[in-house]
């Protein structure tokens, strides 16, 4: 499909801004940065945890009950939240990640207008406790004023090995935990730096085309030791990088008899302490 109107400038979008309006033009590509790398980080923790969930089924094969028919014992991932952030995030699962369409499930207030996801297996409804009760990762794609009645909904719901995933910045951890009485999240802070290379994350959107943009990849991993180049950077507690607490939040979801087949992998190098128990990990 050929865009006619891409190069008329009278109907793009700083055609219709004033001129102290367009000083704020920066904002677009911020968001689009966020919205990119909050995608990628999650998608990432979702192929990470299912990547070691699948290696624990493989060693434990023998020794692990028979799942009953009709039940599925892979990753489970929940979004609560149908705005723009939570179709780019269902986008980029479905594409990038081995998760089946059918282990996703969204609940929205207007599920009817989740028109992307009719021919697939993702699905839609409205109940935010079922979706709690349900998934192994839930992501909270709302809005902060929406948070007070979402936690009402999940409280008390959520199951105990649930990661509580948030992409609600203006609520911290602390308050967030104590809303759901659950102590088991992550959310990710970003920290924006001034540069004069911004205009990259513009090129973002859709966000799981531009996942395979090999500049935007490397400007968004998780692993890198610089921070996030160019834009953003990554604020983790000082004593991990995100790949640390990555695998904590997986090792957090095996179960004990999992956890003694890799505790002797994962050694403390002081204590030598092995890993016998289930760890929580909060981002604060």
């Amino acid at each position: 499909m050929v865009d006619i109107a891409a190069d008329l400038s009278t109907l793009c979008f700083e055609s219709g801004l004033a001129d102290d309006e367009k000083k704020l033009l920066y904002l677009r590509a911020r968001s689009a940065g966020l919205t990119f790398c909050g995608c990628a980080h999650a998608a990432f923790v979702c192929e990470l945890i299912d990547s070691l969930r699948c290696a624990i089924k493989r060693r434990t094969a023998k020794i692990r009950k028979p799942v009953a028919p009709g039940e599925d014992d892979d990753l489970r991932v929940g979004i609560l939240g149908m705005g723009h952030l939570g179709k780019q995030l269902c986008l980029a699962l479905l594409e990038k990640t081995k998760i089946k369409p059918s282990n996703i499930k969204i609940s929205t207030r207007r599920p009817e207008l989740a028109v992307e996801f009719v021919h697939t297996e993702v699905e839609c409804f409205f109940d935010n406790r079922r979706l709690a009760a349900w998934a192994d990762v839930l992501f909270l794609c709302c809005l902060p004023s929406q948070i007070p009645k979402v936690c009402v909904d999940l409280c008390s719901h959520l199951a105990k090995h649930c990661l509580v995933y948030s992409f609600t910045s203006a609520i911290p951890v602390t308050k967030l935990a104590k809303l759901l009485g659950h102590d088991y999240i992550l959310k990710p802070k970003y920290d924006v730096v001034s540069c004069d290379t911004v205009d990259v994350w513009l090129s973002c959107s859709p966000v799981a085309t531009a996942l395979s943009d090999p500049l935007l990849i490397e400007a968004s991993c998780p692993l890198t030791m610089k921070g996030l180049f160019p834009g953003f950077h990554l604020r983790m507690p000082r004593s991990g990088r995100p790949r640390c607490c990555a695998f904590y939040q997986a090792v957090n979801l095996c179960n004990s008899a999992s956890l003694q087949l890799i505790n002797p992998r994962w050694r403390h190098q002081q204590s030598n302490t092995l890993i016998s128990h289930s760890i929580k990990i909060t981002n604060r």
